[in-house]
């Protein structure tokens, strides 16, 4: 245990010194206020404020965790050995940054409460985040940070342990659109079949009529694939299906009828399955509710997880919504194409809601990347990049998290190496 001493104890810092000792290093604390306690405690403890008392191990502090409510704050990054900080402070503290307030700009997301410019969806964009501009977004620093402050306390208290931490891995499969051609009804077929005669794509109009015959599997149905892997894996991973409308016409399906239903019931069988909330629903409680009393219907078990449909995360409205019905885990934190860490961290967290200053149930599971990054700017160098951020997550003993398609499992020869790496890498980190 690790006795904090604060002049005034605020939900921030009890927030953030709670996510950092006890969600990432794995010891419990406890705040007090008053001084006799703090002097008279014979335990690792340490103070965080404007100036320390005495010898004790301080912490400076920077500010941002004795305010309330947000605005636009002037940062300036440093590096800082082989990471970076921000909101420096004097040589007083055994720091020479405020890791807990920078910490809290990170996670709470504060940066995305400020005006900043949106992508054609309403996304926040990579290129409008801190980590982005000062070049590191590819790492975990919150969970960096966190490893920093567990060498100071373990030269400060030789004999305090620390729980012996892994890497967890927890892959994601986003099946917004599981079927190319099948349970589409005749009006979408039609459609189809339209558009690829207007395209000249005659391959995709005698695949169409192969998949609707029965002759032939449908190219986006790998979920025998997936599964039959699934049984096999030693890690946990989640299945995420769309019962909204998509955004495309072209892959949208009729998502009641019974075919598709078993389809959810059979994947549900072997691993957890999610929902992804339609676009219509992230701005219209009502259709939020409805889809996720469907997805409750199908599976009869209650919805844990989470994601939203384009990767949208308007805050803190839709998280709010999530709270509401009691949803427990959120997976859409991540950047759609560009890889990284959108929330400066690998391991999950309470979303913290800074219009009310309060730590909330829901639990915000990062990611490090969704495989449509790779369309562009990675596509040569993909294992590699992979293998990269899995290292720098074990370092940190975080959770990594990748959101795959059921796309990138077809047989073709551009999706060999996805195969590989959810079958055979990911299994060899989950040891």
């Amino acid at each position: 245990m690790l006795l904090i001493y604060t002049q005034k104890l605020t939900p921030r810092i009890s927030y953030i010194f709670k996510h950092i000792c006890l969600r990432i290093l794995g010891i419990d604390v406890v705040f007090t206020s008053g001084i006799e306690e703090f002097i008279a405690h014979t335990g690792p403890k340490i103070s965080y404020g404007k100036k320390p008392m005495g010898n004790e191990l301080f912490f400076q502090s920077y500010g941002l965790l004795e305010q309330q409510g947000f605005e636009a704050i002037e940062i300036t990054v440093k590096k800082w050995g082989d990471t970076f900080g921000f909101f420096a402070v004097s040589a007083n503290s055994h720091l020479p940054f405020d890791i807990f307030s920078a910490s809290f700009y990170m996670i709470s997301r504060y940066e995305e409460y400020l005006p900043h410019v949106k992508d054609e969806t309403g996304r926040f964009m990579a290129s409008e985040s801190l980590a982005f501009k000062e070049g590191f977004l590819q790492q975990p620093i919150v969970d960096i940070w966190a490893y920093i402050f567990k060498g100071k306390l373990e030269e400060a208290f030789p004999d305090m342990t620390f729980p012996e931490k892994k890497l967890t891995v927890h892959p994601v499969i986003e099946a917004a659109q599981p079927y190319a051609y099948k349970q589409k009804g005749i009006f979408r077929s039609v459609v189809g079949y339209a558009n690829n005669l207007f395209q000249g794509k005659f391959r995709n109009i005698i695949a169409r009529t192969q998949v609707i015959l029965g002759f032939k599997r449908d190219p986006l149905d790998t979920f025998k694939w997936v599964v039959n892997k699934a049984t096999r894996s030693k890690f946990n991973f989640t299945v995420f299906f769309l019962l909204g409308n998509s955004l495309v016409f072209d892959e949208s399906m009729n998502t009641h009828r019974q075919k598709f239903k078993m389809l959810i019931k059979y994947v549900s069988d072997y691993k957890e399955v999610g929902l992804i909330f339609s676009f219509n629903a992230l701005s219209d409680y009502e259709i939020l509710k409805s889809e996720k009393r469907r997805m409750e219907e199908i599976t009869n078990r209650s919805l844990s997880s989470s994601m939203n449909s384009e990767f949208l995360v308007n805050l803190p409205d839709i998280y709010r919504h999530l709270i509401e019905l009691e949803v427990k885990r959120d997976f859409t934190m991540v950047f759609r194409d560009t890889i990284g860490f959108r929330a400066g961290t690998c391991t999950p967290f309470l979303f913290y809601d800074l219009d009310y200053e309060i730590k909330t149930p829901l639990v915000v599971q990062p990611a490090a990347m969704t495989t449509l990054a790779f369309q562009k700017k990675y596509a040569s160098d993909i294992e590699k990049t992979v293998n990269n951020l899995i290292a720098t997550v074990a370092k940190v003993n975080g959770t990594f998290t990748i959101i795959f398609s059921n796309k990138d499992f077809t047989s073709t020869e551009n999706n060999k190496v996805w195969r590989s790496i959810f079958s055979e890498k990911l299994d060899e980190y989950a040891q």
